[in-house]
């Protein structure tokens, strides 16, 4: 009976060992979601590098008859300030937008696919935003500020749907984040949206104030701490 303990108390450490996770296993899961996430990263920063270079695309000189003097010049090139001001402004939305898309992926751990395709969802209205740009270059009325201001409005609340998905319940974030910091990137993106949900109706009543009143935008940035 002496002799079969030996054996029998060695099969009962087995299951428990096998039962415990695999150090290395461990290691090659975090290196994995590591990597993936450095690529969804620079895959995001690389549509927004996109996006603002389409934005200088719009500036364009009017076909000017010969020859051209420099007074000539000089005083088309002055004319197009509203083409300077949208080009300005847009690049200004999307650095804010950007802003917050960088501090949020500061708290991210994890991703899954609901995550990468919400995330698909936001880069798509980014890489768009350049069009309702050129279109309020170009013609600068009500219709085409409402546009301008649906589709900065939209981005922004896919913004705040992509970081509600990954904080809450700390679902794919630092479980270790403070609350200050969640709510922080929560107000920044409603801050964007808002304010140009808000200059719509604003619109209705004077185009020009419509369009002044998307400097507030500036405001999402103390949120984003």
């Amino acid at each position: 009976m002496g002799n079969e303990a030996g054996p029998v108390g060695s099969k009962t450490e087995d299951p428990g060992n096998s039962m415990k996770a695999d150090p290395s296993t461990d290691a090659v899961e975090a290196a994995q979601d590591t990597i993936g996430l450095e690529r969804l990263v620079f895959f995001s920063d690389a549509v927004f590098a996109i996006a603002v270079t389409l934005l200088a695309l719009e500036i364009r000189l009017p076909v000017l008859g010969e020859p051209v003097t420099n007074a000539d010049l000089a005083q088309v090139l002055l004319g197009m300030w509203p083409k300077y001001l949208g080009y300005g402004f847009s690049f200004f939305a999307i650095g804010i937008i950007w802003i917050g898309h960088h501090r949020k992926f500061r708290h991210i751990r994890r991703y899954d696919s609901i995550f990468l395709l919400l995330n698909l969802f936001f880069l798509m209205a980014i890489a768009f935003i350049p069009f309702p740009s050129s279109v309020i270059i170009e013609y600068g009325n009500q219709a085409a500020t409402i546009f301008y201001a649906l589709v900065i409005a939209l981005t922004g609340l896919l913004s705040l749907i992509l970081w509600w998905y990954a904080s809450h319940r700390n679902r794919l974030t630092d479980p270790h984040m403070e609350k200050q910091k969640r709510r922080g990137e929560i107000w920044g993106s409603l801050v964007v949206s808002g304010v140009f949900l808000l200059s719509i109706p604003l619109t209705l009543v004077d185009n020009t104030l419509a369009k002044l009143s998307w400097a507030l935008v500036a405001i999402a940035v103390r949120f984003m701490h």
